[in-house]
């Protein structure tokens, strides 16, 4: 199979009020821990996550040797008597780590640091996990450093899937935090059989039960699928039949909202009976709601991955270096993929999982663990210019806001 490129995800932010899964990106208590049953609540998972054994969470420089920007629930954060990523990582290597949970948007967190990088000064943050597109975004402007992969043997345990993306083609700049996938989520009680293409969420007897996604890529990436189109070389004259199709869908009132990480609250609610969502998180909804299923659409999934990049004048590289190399670690990625169920990106964490009782199901995931056949299913959003993707959000926004 060809190298895959690099796109990311949810910079969307829902506005469920009163929602107990909104914060931040992935605004959902994580229920699977590295523990004795695999499915454990984490109640102290806020508390746990976000900081280190010293220091404290903010977006400010000062109190530690690596500060690491990152969006909120998006590690193992472990639980009383059995320590997270994190405070392992600190133990195993004498470096005190301000893991930073301030990304909530990517845009938003751009604006914020767009003007210091701008003006050549350097970010308190050392390292900071982005979508795929936002990090080929910085890499442009060349507001990025080289990843300091000399020093991270680990590194030669990424997935050849996730080698060499299009934007970072020598892989200088970026490595795989986590991948995932968008397709849809349904409750199979309220749609009454089973869903499985993308034509499904238009059917007239789910009207006003149906959301989709406020990422454009994945909404988009969906839409273009279904109609024929190749999303991995997207042209504005290529997507307007999908747009059209959105935009008359919004109008008629099949589609309730466009949401954030907020679909969530609805699948659980009953407010939704179907919807475009993401994988890992569809995962960890049907512990509580059993009814709950994530398909990959007969003509296909939008695949996307995170990255990790390093941004210009990071004053810590042999730092950077440790962390990259520890959780490229098979076994530490196997802690962090248990708990937040996305694709990892590292080689061996299969089989770290499959040696353990607690986690052996997880192993047997395809969602987590695709293999070939369904990786030919999966495509990610290729790349559009700077006007090009104003382009294509002033139209998208146009129909979400409407």
């Amino acid at each position: 199979m060809a190298p895959l490129p690099q796109d990311g995800r949810r910079d969307g932010l829902g506005a469920a009020a009163a929602a107990p899964f909104r914060s931040g990106r992935r605004a959902f208590l994580r229920r699977l821990a590295w523990g004795a049953s695999g499915a454990v609540l984490l109640p102290g998972l806020l508390q746990a996550c976000g900081r280190g054994s010293k220091g404290t969470a903010g977006a400010g420089g000062g109190g530690g040797d690596l500060v690491i920007s990152t969006f909120p629930l998006y590690i193992d954060p472990g639980q009383p008597g059995a320590p997270g990523s994190v405070e392992r990582f600190q133990r195993d290597t004498g470096i005190d780590l301000r893991y930073v949970e301030d990304i909530n948007d990517v845009r938003q967190f751009f604006a914020r640091i767009r003007p210091q990088l701008a003006a050549g000064r350097p970010l308190s943050q050392d390292l900071v996990v982005l979508t795929g597109w936002m990090g080929e975004r910085l890499n442009r402007l060349g507001w990025l450093e080289p990843l300091p992969l000399e020093q991270v043997p680990n590194a030669r345990n990424l997935i050849p899937s996730l080698r060499h993306p299009a934007w970072d083609p020598q892989q200088r700049y970026s490595l795989p935090w986590q991948s995932g996938i968008a397709g849809i989520a349904y409750n199979i009680k309220a749609t009454g059989r089973a869903l499985r293409g993308i034509d499904d969420l238009f059917d007239p007897a789910l009207k006003g039960r149906v959301s989709a996604l406020l990422e454009m890529r994945d909404t988009m990436g969906l839409l273009m699928l279904a109609d024929g189109q190749d999303i991995t070389r997207p042209t504005w004259a290529t997507a307007q039949a999908s747009f059209d199709r959105l935009e008359k869908a919004r109008r008629d009132g099949q589609i309730r909202r466009f949401t954030g990480n907020d679909y969530q609250n609805d699948l659980l609610s009953g407010n939704l009976a179907a919807c475009m969502g993401w994988s890992g998180d569809v995962a960890q909804l049907a512990l509580e709601q059993p009814d709950l299923r994530f398909v990959v659409p007969e003509s296909g999934g939008v695949l996307w991955a995170d990255v990790m990049v390093m941004p210009r004048g990071s004053r810590h590289r042999r730092e950077v270096a440790e962390w990259l190399n520890w959780v490229y670690d098979p076994r530490e990625a196997a802690r962090i993929a248990a708990a937040v169920q996305y694709i990892s990106p590292v080689q061996g964490v299969q089989q770290v999982l499959a040696k353990t009782p607690a986690t052996a199901a997880l192993a047997r995931n395809p969602l987590m663990f695709p293999d070939a056949a369904e990786q030919q299913r999966l495509h990610m959003f290729g790349p559009l210019s700077d006007a090009e993707e104003a382009r294509w959000d002033e139209r998208f926004a146009r129909i979400t806001e409407g």
